[in-house]
């Protein structure tokens, strides 16, 4: 997509930018780390055939949507959420969401679960469930690299060689090309993202919120890559119990971004979830 195809609204504060596709029933989608909206340049067409209406956010701080003035925390991801369902115009919305976009759609399920429909999450269980492992804290050590001083900088290292690096080792079962990694660094070359972007890792916290505590009452499908070295599969059927809105983990191919690596399959079993295929 080229910037022309990039709209604008107003939602918690703060300009952010989307892409959009179709008319219907409004399906937010929230990308991730390191990622922008173009994640869901296969899917968010494909649901807009289907009678769809999707809107996918530049999180805050991703240019061309506004910096921030402080580091995000889980909470304004949540908040950020709901007011876009608000300034698109309406009540409810089916949500998805992968890595920190998983995180906002969980929070905003927390935060104002009569807003939401259905809850798609991909690569990311519920914090609040999640059971701490060796192997999952091994996986999760960039939480502590990326808030480190001078992360920034080596971050942005030879042409964003860590980008690279990261997706490798996150889904090393795809083989992406420099084409599909253009998008997300052309939007961290823009001045600011990187430190926002990184401003997310510098706000987590080990505790989960409070309005994340109660068990979830919106019907969620949980998205799982087979190939994902960080987070396996049973660690999403573990979580089952925080559930009570009926729950269901597909496990499909691929690691981290399997969204993108299996996107037929995901659209499938998206497709089922929405009710789109067996209404």
């Amino acid at each position: 997509m080229s910037p022309s195809d990039v709209r604008f609204g107003s939602a918690n504060g703060l300009r952010f930018a989307y892409l959009e596709w179709g008319r219907g029933p409004l399906v937010l989608a929230m990308h991730g780390f390191p990622d922008t909206p173009h994640t869901w340049g296969v899917i968010g067409p494909a649901l807009a055939a289907q009678g769809y209406r999707v809107v996918a956010p530049f999180l805050r701080g991703y240019a061309p949507t506004a910096m921030p003035e402080h580091d995000t925390t889980t909470q304004t991801l949540g908040e950020d959420v709901v007011a876009l369902i608000t300034a698109l115009g309406a009540d409810r919305a089916h949500l998805i969401g992968h890595d920190w976009g998983a995180e906002a759609v969980y929070a905003a399920a927390g935060l104002a679960p009569s807003r939401v429909r259905t809850l798609t999450t991909v690569a990311i269980p519920h914090r609040a469930a999640l059971t701490p492992t060796p192997k999952l804290a091994w996986a999760l050590r960039h939480f502590v690299s990326l808030r480190l001083p001078g992360a920034e900088a080596r971050f942005e290292a030879d042409d964003f060689a860590m980008m690279d690096l990261l997706v490798r080792r996150w889904s090393p079962s795809w083989k992406f090309t420099e084409e599909d990694l253009a998008p997300v660094k052309a939007c961290f070359r823009e001045p600011g993202t990187t430190h926002a972007a990184l401003g997310y890792y510098r706000a987590a916290s080990v505790r989960t919120p409070g309005f994340m505590k109660p068990r979830v009452s919106v019907p969620t499908l949980c998205v799982a890559g087979a190939d994902d070295p960080g987070v396996s599969p049973p660690a999403f059927e573990a979580t089952r119990s925080h559930f009570t809105g009926g729950f269901h983990v597909a496990v499909i191919p691929g690691g981290h971004f399997c969204h993108r690596e299996a996107a037929g399959e995901f659209l499938q079993r998206l497709l089922i979830h929405l009710g789109a295929v067996h209404p």
